[in-house]
């Protein structure tokens, strides 16, 4: 199957969410994906409240029959197209699905924003996120302040 033909990122909607939270069992996972501030746990009305989804630039990668496989956000921070809560549905990890999620997010954040340069939160433990971001150009960078969370890897890419 060709996944990239087989899949579109659209704008997230409040009707998505049931399918995103399946994909967190516990608090854990859920803080290695959504950063602090994210309560635990979750109802779909503070999981919509806590994701920004009102105000923050929300997309999902959905298959022809509707089903939900990635999901990321993109906001400008630092004059950068910042890619947040990035994840792929758990039973689609490894298929490809993170590239293809990265590329069409990145062009929708820098033609949305105007901006020449991407950039990204990873913990120092995700280590195939890393991998990841790595192969599709993004680079470790320094962190111009405190990020905020232990373990936490800034990363930048120019396009």
């Amino acid at each position: 199957m060709d996944l990239d033909k087989n899949v579109q990122l659209v704008e997230t909607t409040e009707n998505d969410i049931g399918q995103i939270m399946n994909w967190f069992n516990d608090e854990v996972s859920l803080l290695k994906w959504s950063g602090p501030n994210f309560r635990y746990p979750f109802t779909p009305s503070t999981f919509i409240q806590d994701l920004k989804l009102a105000e923050l630039n929300s997309f999902t990668l959905k298959t022809e029959d509707n089903k939900i496989v990635a999901f990321g956000q993109f906001y400008q921070r630092l004059n950068r197209c910042h890619l947040g809560r990035l994840v792929v549905a758990p039973n689609m990890r490894g298929k490809g699905i993170a590239r293809i999620l990265l590329e069409q997010l990145s062009t929708k954040g820098i033609a949305k924003l105007n901006l020449a340069q991407l950039s990204l939160f990873v913990l120092k433990d995700n280590i195939s996120a890393i991998k990841a971001y790595q192969k599709f150009g993004f680079v470790l960078s320094e962190y111009p302040g405190d990020i905020g969370l232990p373990d936490c890897l800034y990363m930048i890419k120019a396009c």
